[in-house]
């Protein structure tokens, strides 16, 4: 039975918060069981690079509830996404399987996309529905929104929508004002589409959407969901993809101004809280030590946005791009009681979340072919990842070229390289837009341990030993064995766009898309 919240009963804000019955309290066990299985809280940050918080090095970087994480959790030094843009990314951390298997390429969705994730893909979400899970998503999907809002969330196995159907960049810029009031957010969106809306389950309660207000309600729908789910001791989902930290920033009357980074560092710092926030929720309403939180990123920062686009670090490049700037992200397991503080320099992926779950929650994979592997001996200290290879893809792949690079134990070979817009304005021309496509036979070949900025390649000089040699062949053999493999499905970008499938509260107003604006129905 799902929680009386997950079948949409009353407004999300105005919903009281729900407290935990005593017989819950009783019942709680440290340990997820046959009756209780383990909750999860999937935290996914927008746009955030490597070297963006003070656990991983930021000087000036104000994160206090992340850093506690860190501190108190699993801290990842080798863990990447799948795609250096984030619709792809999205698609991999749900399914368990790189977008080009599910067609999300090239790049990323729109407000008119005809296409989505398609229906027929299975989500970590309806993975865990087959064992009485309750599931929602907090914040940005950015998977498709389509004819009558065909394939946002909850047509994708989650019980509840509260948030936006892309990324908050794609509409006018007028929804985007800071405090003080009436004072215009620094930067530039796209024009000419509609307004960007707020989404509860498939109805449209607010366009446009106050960004500055914006958080604080999601941390109330977060709040109560996980109330309301403890209070029935409904095991539960919770994703919260965060629309921090990508450009443009905003952030709320009581983070502006407060952050030593500026913009770019109040909402991180507005993200940070709520972090807190979800924290709070889970042991105010007792199911903190049955609760696994992950946090990772989508892909690393956008540096042609200079200081509001984020840092890699020491990390090459940024988005867009397959070096590892634009894919490998902070992350942290925090299950206080369960997973032992440390560091891990194991590799791990995004695409290691949904088998990972499903193992924990006791619940079988799904019938299709997976890139990714349970993570449970990492996280609870009893192996190794399983996890030896990572496959890099661009964000325009195709068949022809198969994977750019190829991560083989600490060695990575880039067969293809080329820049990106997204990773402008930083001194290193490689990562320039104006980086075009380029082979490499032999490929560049890094070891990541020693020099993780990819800056001396291993086949470079007069002498190369047969180590060296060796990881050459089998980077190559991996490459080969990965691109035969690998069954590209119909791309969903490739269907083009439909101005009238862009949503809007009003559907048969005009002139569209200016038309479309109502006021909060909250």
């Amino acid at each position: 039975m799902l929680c009386p919240f997950a079948r949409g009963q009353g407004d999300p804000l105005a919903m009281p918060s729900l407290g935990p019955s005593a017989l819950f309290l009783l019942l709680l066990s440290s340990v997820g069981s046959a009756n209780q299985p383990p909750n999860f809280v999937l935290i996914f940050a927008d746009d955030l690079g490597f070297g963006d918080l003070a656990s991983y090095g930021h000087p000036t970087s104000a994160t206090p509830n992340l850093d506690k994480m860190a501190a108190s959790g699993l801290r990842f030094t080798d863990f990447y996404s799948s795609s250096p843009v984030c619709s792809p990314s999205r698609a991999a951390l749900l399914t368990g399987r790189f977008q080009t298997r599910s067609g999300v390429y090239p790049g990323v969705f729109y407000p008119g996309s005809r296409g989505g994730l398609p229906l027929a893909e299975v989500t970590v979400a309806e993975v865990l529905k087959g064992r009485g899970y309750a599931t929602a998503v907090v914040g940005k999907w950015h998977l498709g929104f389509g004819p009558n809002g065909t394939f946002l969330p909850t047509n994708q196995g989650f019980d509840h929508f509260f948030g936006v159907p892309y990324s908050h960049d794609q509409g006018p810029c007028q929804n985007l004002t800071c405090f003080p009031p009436d004072t215009r957010c620094f930067g530039t969106c796209d024009q000419g589409v509609v307004t960007v809306p707020l989404i509860w389950n498939q109805t449209i309660v607010e366009q446009p959407l106050s960004f500055p207000r914006l958080q604080p309600r999601y941390n109330a729908f977060a709040r109560d969901f996980i109330a309301d789910c403890a209070r029935r001791n409904q095991p539960f989902l919770l994703y919260y993809a965060s629309h921090h930290t990508h450009y443009p920033q905003f952030a709320s009357q009581e983070y502006t101004g407060q952050s030593p980074r500026g913009p770019f560092g109040d909402a991180l710092l507005e993200f940070d809280g709520s972090v807190g926030h979800l924290l709070q929720a889970l042991q105010v309403n007792g199911v903190q030590k049955n609760t696994l939180v992950f946090f990772t990123a989508d892909n690393g920062p956008e540096t042609m946005r200079m200081s509001r686009g984020g840092s890699s670090g020491i990390l090459k490049c940024g988005k867009g791009t397959t070096y590892e700037g634009g894919v490998r992200e902070p992350a942290v397991a925090y299950w206080p009681g369960r997973i032992t503080p440390g560091v891990t320099h194991e590799m791990a992926s995004t695409l290691d979340i949904l088998p990972t779950l499903a193992a924990m929650a006791g619940v079988p994979l799904p019938n299709v072919t997976l890139d990714g592997y349970d993570l449970s001996p990492v996280l609870f200290g009893s192996g190794k990842s399983p996890r030896r290879v990572m496959f890099y893809y661009p964000p325009s792949p195709n068949q022809l070229l198969g994977v750019f690079a190829v991560r083989y134990q600490k060695y990575k070979a880039h067969f293809f390289t080329q820049g990106a817009f997204h990773s402008g304005m930083t001194p290193d021309a490689d990562c320039q837009g104006t980086a075009l496509l380029k082979a490499h036979d032999p490929p560049l070949l890094f070891d990541l341990d020693s020099d993780p900025a990819e800056n001396y390649n291993l086949l470079q000089g007069s002498t190369v030993g047969p180590d060296v040699l060796a990881v050459l062949k089998e980077t190559r053999f991996q490459k080969a064995l990965f691109d035969k493999q690998m069954e590209f499905g119909e791309s969903q970008l490739a269907r083009g766009m439909d101005p009238s499938l862009e949503p809007c509260c009003a559907p048969q107003c005009g002139p569209k898309p200016s038309c479309c604006s109502c006021a909060s129905t909250s």
